[in-house]
């Protein structure tokens, strides 16, 4: 009888807490009708860059007692098709993407469909070739990130052999890497030795510049579509024991680059991209967008470049 009065008294405290539990929450937490719900994709999380840009939009979400969904597929386009697919099933009000393949028709037509769907579309960091279904693009000057290493390097030196870091499916990079050789066209002192493909990733650019080098491959400059790929490239110069000077170039003013630049003589260069202006760009156009607001269908964010002179103007341990 005891026992089962106990029961009896903790069910009756258990049901009572549940009650009040139920009233704090219904009257201190916020109340959200026409909760706006937003998914990202960003072709990989394995770059601080996307990390920091996306930490822009989540922090307005936040704020807003809105939704945010974040995906990271990882450079593996069928990846980021599924993602696409499932914020459509998730019956988004707006997707941000910054696709991995600037071309690809899966990746079209999984945003074909969103749009169909009635989502709204924000680009960011690099442009789809065809944005016939895109709402709005939101991308760093990349063609002038090219032209300030260009420009940089004629300074520096008269004569030059090119090493080019490539990413070419997306068309920042080649943005990038077109305003670099539109600078030096023309000029048979600076010539372009080899052009490889990395992905823009530090793992990947390592090995295969440093089979370069092992084969006797001769450069003097490494211009890099971006700071991880640069980085990449200056870890292959270490392992190979290379002492001459090879002037480096990356673009992104990424904390580990400005760092680099601040302790050491082997990086010469970076071209600073402000992500955290490029995540507040795209979530002030989302909302706009959502709300039946007009909005740009391109935003240019200017760069700037940044040498051990220049260091003073930014903050090194963070992003722009």
């Amino acid at each position: 009888m005891k026992k089962r009065n106990t029961l009896l008294i903790c069910s009756i405290i258990s049901g009572i807490a549940f009650v009040i539990i139920v009233f704090l929450c219904y009257k201190f937490l916020p109340v959200v009708p026409n909760q706006i719900r937003i998914g990202s994709s960003y072709m990989t999380m394995n770059n601080v860059f996307y990390k920091t840009l996306n930490d822009e939009i989540e922090k307005r979400v936040d704020e807003n007692h809105d939704i945010l969904y974040t995906r990271d597929p990882a450079l593996d386009i069928d990846k980021q098709c599924l993602q696409i697919e499932s914020f459509v099933d998730k019956k988004v009000d707006a997707i941000i993407i910054n696709p991995i393949d600037s071309n690809n028709k899966k990746l079209n037509t999984a945003i074909k469909k969103a749009k169909d769907a009635g989502i709204k579309i924000v680009v960011v960091d690099t442009q789809l070739k065809d944005s016939s279904n895109v709402d709005s693009t939101i991308v760093s000057d990349n063609y002038k990130a090219g032209v300030l290493c260009a420009e940089d390097m004629k300074k520096r030196i008269n004569n030059a052999e090119i090493l080019l870091l490539e990413h070419s499916s997306t068309m920042s990079a080649t943005d990038r890497i077109k305003g670099f050789t539109d600078t030096i066209k023309g000029n048979t002192n600076y010539k372009i030795i080899d052009r490889v493909e990395t992905l823009g990733q530090t793992e990947i650019t390592m090995p295969i510049v440093s089979n370069l080098i092992s084969k006797g491959e001769k450069f003097n400059v490494v211009m890099a579509l971006n700071d991880q790929s640069a980085i990449g490239a200056l870890a292959a110069l270490k392992e190979n024991n290379i002492n001459n000077k090879i002037y480096v170039y990356g673009i992104d003013g990424s904390p580990d680059m400005k760092k680099l630049l601040q302790d050491k003589n082997e990086v010469t260069g970076t071209v600073a991209q402000f992500p955290v202006k490029i995540g507040q760009n795209a979530i002030d156009v989302v909302y706009d967008l959502v709300k039946g607001k007009k909005t740009d269908k391109e935003i240019i964010v200017p760069v700037e470049f940044i040498d051990k002179e220049k260091l003073t103007n930014f903050d090194i341990r963070g992003w722009q």
